[in-house]
């Protein structure tokens, strides 16, 4: 589980530092792996799918979120990071022209955000009491607007909210606290009415916690029961158990393949998932350096969030995924201080639908 909450200056390494560029250059194939300092002066850092420092960029916000998923969620052009202590979320856009990703606003959050995501025309943005949406100028004019066009209250509100998706018509919300909830959304994709539980939670259900959607289905991590279940139209259908790893937090979806990083067993495990079936393929699809903090996937390109408190480090670590599912190593940077938030795969191509 993610017990980071601490604040304290990032501090680069000395090879990072030496990589860090002014601007980014952008070519055909061109992918970046971005993930948070999550520090009190918050700040976005950009790595190569290699593990070299490209760029660090200030989110003009505060960090010091922990115990979530989704902290940073990108879609075509923009990316979204949460700044936990200073109740914000910044956005980023790519500016084609100058080969650059920058800031283009910092949008206030009805209370502490801890996870975000796009969908349709709008962002998501779940706090710790509310989950509120905001809707997104395509034609690039005022892009992300600052104020909610729709906000509901949690089930529990009680500080352990934990990740946010998109699925048709409606969003699907974790609570730690052992809740797993939909809102719905009306016609132009804003959020709409209350909360509600989803039915069939297991008895033994204890933290529901990460989460990814595809479709009409979301994948949901019941991380201390030890478990990957299915919601689909409200209501859990499959349950299946990790098996010989522990405390499943944070997924990620390819194709037939669901990645669970798991915490505190520091690894990676690989489902098989098709129709109402989730089955385990392999346990230990591969090892991390500490205790994963999220997952993203992306056109044959997994990465993994870390942090060792034993080291007092963080690390970024990325994988090539092969047609079989299989994860091989491709880069690795260590960053100091192990507060590191949310990660996210982008590409140049983004700006047009994949």
């Amino acid at each position: 589980m993610n017990r980071y909450h601490a604040m304290g200056a990032l501090f680069l390494t000395a090879s990072g530092i030496a990589g860090a560029q002014d601007s980014l250059a952008w070519s055909d194939e061109h992918t970046i792996v971005v993930t948070a300092s999550n520090t009190a002066a918050n700040h976005l850092l950009v790595y190569s799918p290699a593990g070299k420092l490209l760029k660090s960029i200030a989110t003009e916000g505060q960090g010091g979120v922990g115990g979530n998923a989704g902290g940073i969620a990108q879609d075509h052009r923009r990316l979204a990071v949460v700044n936990f202590g200073s109740g914000t979320v910044s956005v980023f856009v790519k500016d084609l022209d100058q080969a650059n990703l920058r800031l283009e606003s910092v949008i206030p959050a009805v209370a502490s955000p801890v996870s975000v995501a796009f969908g349709g025309d709008h962002l998501y943005i779940l706090s710790t009491t509310h989950v509120e949406s905001h809707s997104i100028d395509r034609n690039e004019t005022t892009g992300v607007a600052a104020s909610p066009d729709g906000v509901t209250g949690l089930l529990h509100a009680d500080g352990s909210a934990a990740q946010v998706g998109k699925l048709p018509g409606q969003l699907i919300i974790t609570e730690k606290s052992n809740v797993i909830e939909s809102v719905n959304l009306n016609e132009s994709g804003a959020v709409h009415g209350s909360a509600r539980l989803v039915a069939n939670i297991p008895a033994n259900v204890n933290a529901p916690f990460g989460l990814t959607t595809r479709g009409n289905d979301a994948y949901v991590t019941i991380a201390h029961a030890n478990e990957v279940s299915l919601v689909r139209h409200d209501e859990v259908v499959t349950v299946t158990g990790s098996g010989t790893q522990s405390a499943p937090c944070w997924l990620a979806l390819d194709g037939p393949y669901l990645y669970s990083s798991n915490s505190p067993s520091e690894t990676v495990s690989r489902y098989l998932v098709y129709g109402d079936v989730i089955t385990q393929q392999v346990a230990v699809a591969a090892s991390l350096d500490g205790d994963p903090t999220d997952i993203a996937y992306r056109s044959g390109l997994a990465a993994v969030v870390d942090g060792n408190s034993t080291q007092g480090v963080s690390h970024l670590s990325t994988f090539h995924v092969d047609e079989q599912g299989n994860l091989s190593r491709y880069g690795v940077a260590t960053i100091n201080g192990v507060a590191t938030n949310g990660v996210a795969i982008v590409k140049q191509n983004d700006d047009f639908p994949y």
